[in-house]
């Protein structure tokens, strides 16, 4: 199974929306779970994950993983060569490295990261950044092209981006 993870915040909570469906080629979804959560901390630059990650982590306690399922996050994985991480690394690291965690980006991290991949989906000229741990970034890059949707952001993503703001 493959859990997507995204949180969009209004003024003094956080929506966290999560969809779980089959595989990469998937055009609906399984499951969505959901959870509203007090906002306790302030946006802080650089330090992105540190007010998302509580929000995922909390919402993973519904939800029962298994051995061959991953996570997509909104965001990045890895943001250099350096072996500094974002959001989905951070959360590898939560979850004892024991599920392959994806990052899929709209927004370019300057860095350079020899483990970033581009990946231009539909008519798109701009691309999306996938960043992974715990799983071979070709694989995921393979993997996005072919999620269902002609757009830019694949079917599935955009639905759930959408369901945080509900």
């Amino acid at each position: 199974m493959i859990y997507a993870f995204d949180t969009y915040y209004y003024d003094d909570y956080a929506n966290t929306i999560c969809i779980a469906f089959e595989d990469w080629t998937s055009e609906i979804e399984t499951e969505i779970f959901s959870e509203k959560t007090e906002i306790t901390s302030d946006y802080e630059s650089g330090a992105f994950y540190k007010r998302e990650l509580p929000c995922i982590v909390s919402l993973l306690q519904k939800i029962e993983l298994k051995e061959g399922d991953c996570i997509i996050v909104d965001g990045y994985v890895t943001l250099d060569n350096d072996g500094k991480i974002g959001l989905g690394g951070y959360l590898y690291e939560a979850l004892d490295q024991k599920y392959p965690i994806i990052g899929i980006a709209k927004n370019e991290f300057t860095t350079p990261d020899s483990q970033r991949r581009n990946i231009y989906r539909g008519e798109s000229k701009t691309p999306l950044f996938a960043t992974s741990k715990g799983t071979d970034v070709d694989e995921v890059k393979s993997n996005v092209e072919k999620m269902h949707g002609p757009y830019r952001m694949p079917t599935l993503l955009k639905k759930l981006d959408q369901l945080t703001r509900e």
